[in-house]
Order: C-alpha cells, then structure tokens, then sequence
C-alpha cells in the first residue's frame, strides 16, 4: 500500500507537469488565424486536469485506506498480545491443578510478593529495632541520680529525702538496642532470634539497677544516690537473648534469657504499657515477677506460645541455675561448719487468654522458688540497723563467729521467698476508649530449700547476706489496677492510671499499731495514679507530659525490715515529668 501510494504521487507530478508544459507551448506562439489544432488543445488540456483531479481525489482515498490499515494493524497486535495473556493463565492455572492433585510433588516456593514499608529497619531477615527515651522531671522526695538507674525517679522511695529536678530516664519505655530475625528454613517453618538490651540514656551505661545498691552500700542512708533491685544487672542483653523454632500452624518454642509470661501480661493490659513514669506495676516488678521484680526475666528458660483463633496460650519452664551459697540455721556458726546449698530457683508459668470484638483477657499463674528481694544497699556502721544486716556478719539474723565466705565488696543482702502468683487482666476498646484492670494474689512463703551466703543473684552478683527466715506466716499481697486511654486525635492519646498494692499481717504475733510500732511484717499499702498524654509527631518520634502521685503506709513503709523497723524517710512522692522518645 505504501508502494502504490508513492507511485500515486510521482505519476501526479508527471500529470502536472505535461499539463504545464501543453500550456506553455499553447501560449508562447500565439496565431492569429485559428488553427483547428488548437480545439484539440484544448480538449486535452481539459482531459489532463480532468486526470489531475481524478488523482488528487484518488490519492485523498489513498491517504484513508492507509490509516485505516494501520488501525487496523493495532488492533491485531492488541488480539494477540491478549491472546498470549490468556494462554499463559491458563497455563499457570493448569500448573496449580495439578500441583494441589499432587502435593508431595516437590515444587519452587512462589516468589513473595513485594512488601509495603512498615517502617522497620528490616533487612534479609534482619530487624534493627530500639528506642532512646530522655526528659527532665522535678520530684518532691527524691534522691541524686546516678549512672546505672534505669527506671527514674517517680515512685515513692524509701530513701528518698529532698525534692530536686532531675534527668528523667526511660519514662515511656526503656532505652534500648536490639536485633532479632526470622528465617523460613521449610514450609511453615521458620527460626527465630531476639537480642536486645537496656541502655541508660542519661549516662551511656547498661541498665543496672544492681549496682545501684553496690554502689551505695556502707553509706548512711541520707548519703545515698538512688538505689532499687531489678532483673536488669548489667548483663550484656540485660532484656532477652533467646533463640527457638516458630510455626503458623504449631507455635513457637524459644530458649535462653526470656521475659516472664507476668511481664508479657503487664505490658498487655498496663493502661500506661508499662511506663516507669507512670505505672506502679511498670516501676516496680512485683506483679509482672510474681513476687520479686527480679524474676520478670527468666535466664535459663523454655517459652512456648501458640495462638490458635481467637484463643492463645502460653507455657514457661526455667532450670535451675547460679551458686546456692552456704547456710547455717544455728547462731555462732563458722565458715567451715555451714551447710553448701544447691540452687533450687527454678520456676514454671501458664498462661491462657483470648480475644473477641475489642475485648481481651487473660489468666497468668507462675511458680518461682527460691525468689531474692534485695530491698536495700548492704548496710554499714553507720547504720541503727548494722547487727541486721552487716556484710560480714548475717545470715538469717544469725551472727557469725567467725569469718564470712565471701567479702562484702560488690556484693548484694537478698530476702529469699518460695512465690506462687494468680493474675487475671482484661481490657476492651470502644470507639476512641481503652479501658484496662487486672488483679493479682501473691502468695509468699519461706524457701523449701534455702540459700546460703555466696549465693547468685540477677547479673551473677554475689549475695554477701541472706535472709531465708523472714516471713513469720505467710505473706499475701494483692494487686489491682485499672485506667483508660483516650484517642483524643488521630495523633494524641492521654493516659489515666490507678494502681494499688496492698499486704496482709503476717508477724507473729501479730501487734501492729501505731502505738506498738510497725515492722515490715505489718499489713500495708501503696497507692499511685497517673495522668499523662503523648503526641506523635511522627510514627517514630513522639513527646509526652503528664504527672504521677504515689504514697505507702502501714508496714509497706518501712525502710529497712528488721526489729522494730525503720521508717520510709518521707512517705509520699509527687513527679511531673516531661520527655521525648524515638523509636525504631
């Protein structure tokens, strides 16, 4: 067709031309006397512009069957590029056919379909994850901060004396570092990993709440900088180091350094997630421990979690590990006439829960022997209670006569409990509301198998004096908590928070008044609520402002829990708090 219309073209202009030329040799000569030739002149100069409009009209047609040609040919092209489409679906559905006729086939693994940023930093597997979390606050009785605290200031301290303004570390979450992964190694089945560890940010160091006591110890009380008992003790992955085997359909089995299914529990169901700002049961570990806050993470554990539907449950198993130190019953004992102990701390935990339609629940119980409280530095001289708690000399109350097995250098006094804990925890979302409450027993006993000086505590810390006597009868406490969290936008939530600990009498005999004097064994309370809201101004970076107010009476306020007892020096802390967190 390009062809023909070319040709079109080129004979045109040769029509044109001999017409021109016939014109031309009609008007150079002109002769007055008519030829004849001259009608058949003109008679073929009318042929010849006949013939070139007949062109002109034939190449106009020309021009329109070339387009529609190449319409045409379009549309070819789109038929069998379809056509093509179809074959292969077929094709592939075909494939698919047959594969789920014959599964034990072995066959390619489809390629995964892109991803959307989640925003994790996530690489072949791979996921930086952790937090820097730093504000400034102002206590009514506080003491000075130092290097190696990580929870701040907010909760009423037993040795707290002054108010100040403070750094305020970690009050929405925990300063931290980790790394964890996840690799399908077959079909529905995948290894995991998780190493992750707590860092103060107000001094680089890791969090170590046990050398907030060795840090202290011998001091007069009123010397102290702050001072408290954790799970995190320096450790290198101070938060969880474990490793394990997870299916979609079967579960997840992990080993090593884990946290408690309690705590797993509080940061479900703690209105402020576990603050330390502006959660008593964030703050101190008690109830997410079962007991003690140094068993909110368990070394030398089994966890198994499956979710099957709505219903999920989980089970922990931790082997008994660390030194058991010696011990002796009797006074006047000596070094060489103590009895070795072998570590009993091992511990076991279930826990079952569901959800449905914006509402949630669970029941946790846990079972931990050989549980350490450490309530305080070693006390020195300059104590009124040193015959209680020397470093060279206590054991159980117990004075020894001759040299102690250990020196009292960074060194730890722990009350060892055998710990049964039930806790039950519910929360439901409606609209812009979460509202939250749990409530949990305690049940602590004198240990079956006691601890001796010598023995191992969180971070592998030496306990220089042991208590295995301390409780008179056994000891009940009680937690409860609720609060509400309010979407105020898409961008905003506040936060309010009431918590409550209470425990029972438990001295023999029981005399606890006001007038006979309180001892740590007398029943107690502690109360703390909490205001707080939290701007994100981004997915990552948010700021937060809020207030909590805590107060202890009753035996809950003794200091230092030997002989009469030794008082709380203030007995109430107010804390506003002001801060910025970026998460990745």
């Amino acid at each position: 067709m390009v062809r023909h219309s070319r040709m079109a073209r080129i004979g045109g202009a040769c029509l044109a031309a001999l017409l021109a030329g016939v014109s031309t040799a009609a008007l150079a000569d002109p002769d007055p006397n008519p030829d004849p030739r001259d009608a058949r002149i003109q008679q073929l100069q009318d042929e010849v512009q006949q013939l070139v409009a007949d062109h002109q009209r034939l190449q106009a047609e020309d021009e329109q069957l070339m387009a529609k040609a190449q319409q045409l040919e379009s549309q070819v092209a789109a038929l069998q590029q379809a056509q093509a489409a179809q074959t292969q679906a077929i094709q592939s559905r075909t494939i698919q056919t047959v594969e789920a006729r014959a599964p034990a086939a072995p066959t390619a693994p489809p390629t995964p379909a892109a991803k959307a940023d989640d925003g994790s930093l996530t690489w072949r597997g791979l996921t930086l994850c952790g937090a820097y979390d730093i504000g400034v606050g102002w206590v009514s009785h506080g003491l000075p901060e130092n290097g190696y605290n990580y929870e701040g200031e907010s909760l009423v301290n037993r040795n707290g004396a002054r108010s100040m303004f403070l750094v305020a570390p970690n009050n929405l979450s925990q300063t931290s570092l980790g790394l964890r992964g996840k690799e399908e190694f077959a079909p529905g089945w995948s290894v995991v990993f998780n190493a992750s560890t707590g860092i103060n940010p107000q001094s680089g160091q890791l969090a170590n709440l046990a050398a907030t006591n060795t840090l202290n110890a011998g001091l007069p009380r009123r010397s102290y900088s702050f001072a408290g008992d954790g799970a995190r003790a320096g450790q290198f992955f101070n938060d969880e180091l474990y490793v394990g085997i997870a299916s979609a359909q079967l579960g997840a089995l992990t080993v090593g350094r884990q946290r408690a299914l309690g705590t797993d529990a509080m940061l479900a169901y703690d209105p402020a997630g576990g603050a330390y700002a502006f959660s008593f049961i964030g703050y101190n570990g008690l109830m997410a421990g079962g007991g003690d806050t140094q068993d909110t993470r368990w070394d030398d554990a089994l966890k198994y979690r499956l979710a099957y539907g709505p219903v999920h449950f989980g089970a922990m198993y931790k082997f008994a590990d660390g030194q058991g130190g010696c011990y002796s019953a009797v006074a006047g004992w000596t070094a060489g006439g103590c009895t070795p102990e072998a570590p009993h701390n091992s511990a076991y935990a279930f826990d079952l829960g569901g959800a449905y339609a914006g509402f949630s629940a669970d029941v946790v119980v846990q079972r931990v022997y050989q549980a350490i409280s450490v309530l305080n530095p070693l006390l020195g001289p300059a104590s009124v209670a040193a015959p209680y708690q020397s470093s060279v000399d206590s054991i159980n109350t117990n004075q020894i006569s001759g040299p102690n097995l250990i020196g009292a250098s960074n060194t730890e006094y722990g009350i060892v409990t055998d710990n049964t804990a039930v806790m039950v925890a519910a929360k439901y979302s409606f609209s812009q509301f979460k509202f939250y409450g749990g409530y949990e027993y305690i049940r602590m006993t004198n240990p079956a198998n006691p601890l001796g000086v010598g023995a191992t505590a969180q971070g592998g810390y030496l306990l220089s004096g042991v208590e295995d006597n301390n409780l008179d009868s056994p000891k009940i406490v009680q937690v409860f908590w609720t609060g509400v969290k309010y979407a105020l936008d898409a961008k905003t939530d506040v936060t309010l928070s009431y918590y409550h600990e209470g425990q029972n009498d438990f001295r023999v005999p029981a005399t606890c008044s006001t007038a006979a004097g309180f001892r740590s064994s007398c029943a107690g309370a502690l109360d703390e609520v909490s205001l707080y809201a939290d701007y994100h101004f981004t997915r990552r970076f948010d700021v937060y402002s809020g207030v909590a107010y805590s107060d202890v009476t009753g035996g809950l306020a003794i200091a230092i829990p030997h002989g009469p007892g030794v008082p709380y020096f203030y007995d109430s802390n107010l804390a506003p708090t002001v801060g910025g967190r970026f998460a990745f």
